[in-house]
């Protein structure tokens, strides 16, 4: 144990959060947990420190990131208390796979530009998963939310040449995925229209990234900006003393538009 005066603030940390999982008068709340009953709360902080960056709040990144550090030393004491691994173990792992996968900075390797090392980088981690035999997009995870999945397997697949050279020919490709879709919605068959849908959504993603854009960041803007304008419209009905459901369809429309034109 490090001496009050060379003890970090990590230190002081997983102190704490084994104090919380001491059987001898630890929290109850945290005793029952486990790996898996703690995934909603481990996604759940990763988004709000997302939501901390977007909004440019660093006092609140702050506090989200320590939320987010909390689940890793979480999930780090109950392993340890199984002698699986430890948080230095977590740590020092994770410094040594960085070092392997930057041998320009770490071995002098000279590379030129970010497309070699970006080759090097594959490479390497082929080699430490043993993936040489495998399918060229076996390493995108489909347990990832559906738009980055979607982004990371067309970026996989543009390092093999199976890609657009331009994003002008994917507008062409949405509206023709758009029209699909229209015609199997008209037949009614669910299951088409589920397939449809995917590809439509799967042409999107991949503009976006022809664009430059991050799909997840640009869906998230226009929730913003959908929330945003919906309180806008809300307050309007207010002012004139009428409720949303007292609100015809033809009257949310026009309103909407005012709204959308700066409407306040």
């Amino acid at each position: 144990m490090p001496s009050e005066g060379t003890r970090r603030p990590i230190d002081r940390l997983l102190e704490v959060m084994a104090r919380l999982r001491d059987p001898k008068g630890g929290c109850p709340w945290d005793l029952k947990q486990d790996h898996r009953s703690l995934i909603p709360y481990l996604i759940e902080e990763c988004y709000e420190v997302v939501d901390a960056i977007e909004r440019g709040d660093e006092d609140h990144l702050k506090e989200e990131l320590g939320d987010l550090l909390l689940q890793i030393v979480f999930h780090c004491q109950i392993a340890r208390e199984r002698g699986a691994f430890d948080f230095d173990a977590v740590a020092s792992e994770i410094a040594e796979k960085l070092i392997r996968r930057h041998p320009h900075v770490f071995a002098g390797l000279k590379l030129e530009g970010d497309e070699e090392r970006q080759r090097l980088w594959e490479e390497i981690k082929r080699r430490e998963k043993g993936r040489e035999d495998r399918g060229a997009l076996d390493g995108v995870l489909e347990k990832l939310p559906a738009l980055m999945a979607a982004e990371r397997l067309q970026r996989k697949a543009a390092e093999f040449g199976f890609d657009w050279p331009e994003s002008e020919p994917i507008f062409d490709q949405i509206a023709e995925e758009l029209s699909e879709l229209r015609e199997v919605s008209r037949e009614g068959k669910r299951h088409k229209i589920e397939e449809e849908l995917g590809d439509l959504l799967f042409s999107v993603v991949n503009l976006a990234r022809k664009l430059g854009i991050d799909p997840e960041t640009a869906l998230r803007k226009g929730c913003r900006q959908f929330k945003s304008r919906f309180h806008q419209l809300e307050r309007a009905l207010q002012a004139q003393g009428r409720s949303l459901k007292e609100t015809s369809l033809q009257e949310f429309d026009r309103l909407w538009e005012e709204v959308k034109r700066g409407f306040s």
